[in-house]
């Protein structure tokens, strides 16, 4: 079948951001950096082998703060670096929509945050030859895991396009993440409880991947939790468009 122009742009955009990253050695470091540091969370502090449980939890227990570091450092070059370089312009007077764009370096950095979480695949190879899994509540945490670099590379895009400067989209994007993170936990919720109304504290304590991710991990995929990943990947997508239609003539 016949690829349509829309499609046949986009999947270019894709190739394009994709092989820059594949292609040269910083992606390598941050693979081996990222499978270091999950192996030593996982064994070293979560005790994976002490438990003496065929479970991954110490394993996907630490993915939300490991992701709140590792996914800003791949998403803060994803427009930061155009803007700086001057070929955002560039990028915008080829054939593709300003749309095309967006979803292309995205789903880049998407697909290249799920081959490095696929590279740990050896730690589920390692609990199964233990021992007897719940090999479905495993598949249903890396579908979570999945979904939450989702969320925090759209968040990390929209805030590079915000800024010439990396350094700059990368902490204000681990800023952002990391608010993200608690904003369901008690210690946050108290702050606003007893002054806010009631339905703001829920608001916010809806917000948090901690809440929505720890769900998915426990093996039950809730529609809730898949619309909350997709609306708030839609919605920084949405943002990081509208922050690029803002900039262009910078």
């Amino acid at each position: 079948m016949k690829k349509r122009p829309g499609l046949a742009s986009l999947a270019a955009v894709y190739r394009r951001e994709l092989l820059s990253y594949i292609t040269t050695p910083t992606a390598y470091v941050f693979v081996a950096v990222f499978l270091f540091s999950i192996g030593l969370f996982t064994f070293q502090i979560g005790g994976l082998f002490e438990s003496r449980r065929a479970d991954l939890t110490p394993f996907f227990a630490f993915h939300p703060w490991i992701f709140m570091v590792f996914l800003p450092a791949v998403s803060m070059r994803l427009w930061a670096e155009e803007r700086k370089s001057g070929s955002l312009e560039l990028l915008m007077t080829l054939p593709i929509t300003l749309w095309q764009a967006v979803l292309g370096k995205f789903a880049a950095a998407w697909a290249f945050a799920g081959l490095a979480l696929l590279l740990t695949f050896p730690i589920w190879v390692t609990v199964n030859y233990l021992g007897d899994p719940d090999n479905g509540a495993i598949l249903a945490a890396y579908v979570g895991s999945f979904l939450m670099a989702g969320g925090f590379l759209a968040i990390g895009a929209c805030l590079s396009a915000a800024t010439r400067n990396q350094v700059i989209a990368f902490i204000v994007t681990v800023v952002v993440c990391f608010a993200f993170l608690l904003s369901g936990l008690p210690l946050v919720l108290g702050v606003f409880q007893g002054w806010a109304p009631q339905v703001l504290v829920d608001a916010i304590a809806s917000f948090s991947f901690l809440t929505h991710f720890n769900a998915i991990a426990k093996g039950v995929i809730d529609l809730k939790d898949l619309v909350f990943f997709a609306a708030l990947i839609a919605a920084w997508l949405c943002a990081n468009a509208i922050v690029l239609d803002m900039k262009k003539a910078d």
